[in-house]
């Protein structure tokens, strides 16, 4: 099989062996790694089961100067320590008059400009699963124009508003969407965090009520292209698990075990037949804290009790960052790469 084949294989929930995977670090743990290994080869251990070579940014960000950027809504943004910071809501209040909201154009230029470079990419690379980045979401953006505390405050307060300010930032990305149409991927995959380690970080209700509608129509348009629908959620995501698949989603990203109701296993019992859990392995926990014997056991775990049936592919639920130990990291690249 090619690779493509192993992805689409898990996401039809069909068994593979092995059970494909993504291996994603930050800048100082690869340096760690070329040291341990002597070069670079090391990455040719992970096999590039999944590829993209279009990226839709959603915010349009524009550098001002050496600390601040401003995005395509308005919002600016220090970034010159972390985390970043929101300075400047583009929305003090909770009223869209006044405000001069962005045109679709603004969005879809680039990316008419850059599928342009990516189709032929796309079309050349015949053995990799193809996704197309999407950035921040619908709640994401909500916030970004009216700050996290008001936008929490707005679903309670002023719900009319708040469902025309994500109406029409939804009607964004459905054209986002719309313009890839031509693009010849297999998937989309999206980013919104719904969750915090609690649950829900506006509640199940509220997201039901507010941001469910929003992404079924943008889900209905990946279907209507006959692409799979991925999204990425931090957190816990368990109590609204059974309305995203509902509303079309078919691969959720990151699965942090550490976030209360998302031990993979678990979540492989309730919901396993009906999507696919992408990552599972604990960026906060097992990778950083846990010793070589225990990562190379989770991994073989996952792999035998997740993996039955398809629905599963492996990465690390965020990128290993600097506290991994370079052993940890080792044993996590070896444990996804030689799996039993």
């Amino acid at each position: 099989m090619k690779l493509r084949d192993y992805v689409l294989n898990q996401i039809k929930h069909r068994d593979t062996h092995p059970v494909p995977f993504t291996f994603a670090c930050e800048s100082e743990v690869a340096q760690r790694l070329t040291e341990y290994y002597g070069s670079t080869d090391w990455r040719k251990k992970v096999p590039k089961y999944m590829a993209s070579y279009l990226t839709v940014s959603t915010l349009q960000e524009v550098q001002t100067d050496s600390s601040h950027r401003v995005d395509g809504y308005g919002a600016v943004w220090r970034t010159d320590r972390l985390p970043w910071h929101l300075e400047k809501q583009p929305l003090p209040e909770p009223t869209l008059k006044g405000y001069n909201f962005p045109a679709l154009s603004k969005f879809v230029d680039p990316v008419l400009k850059n599928k342009v470079e990516a189709i032929p990419k796309i079309q050349a690379d015949t053995e990799s699963f193809h996704v197309i980045g999407m950035g921040w979401g619908i709640f994401e953006v909500s916030w970004r124009l009216r700050g996290f505390e008001n936008v929490l405050m707005d679903m309670v307060d002023d719900p009319d508003f708040y469902r025309e300010l994500t109406a029409r930032i939804t009607e964004l990305y459905v054209g986002m969407v719309r313009a890839c149409a031509d693009v010849p991927a297999d998937a989309f995959l999206f980013g919104d965090d719904w969750g915090d380690q609690r649950g829900v970080t506006m509640g199940p209700d509220r997201w039901r009520e507010f941001i469910k509608p929003c992404w079924k129509q943008v889900y209905d348009e990946v279907h209507r292209q006959g692409k799979i629908v991925m999204s990425h959620s931090c957190g816990s995501v368990a109590d609204i698990l059974d309305d995203a698949i509902e509303i079309g989603l078919d691969v959720l990203e990151s699965v942090q075990p550490e976030a209360a109701g998302m031990n993979t296993l678990e979540l492989k019992k309730r919901f396993g037949d009906r999507i696919t859990f992408y990552g599972c392995l604990g960026s906060q926990s097992l990778i950083p804290y846990g010793t070589p014997y225990e990562i190379r056991h989770t991994v073989r775990r996952l792999c035998k009790e997740a993996g039955k049936g398809g629905g599963l592919i492996l990465a690390p639920a965020k990128p290993l960052r600097p506290e991994t130990p370079t052993e940890n990291a080792v044993a996590l690249l070896e444990a996804l790469a030689n799996q039993e």
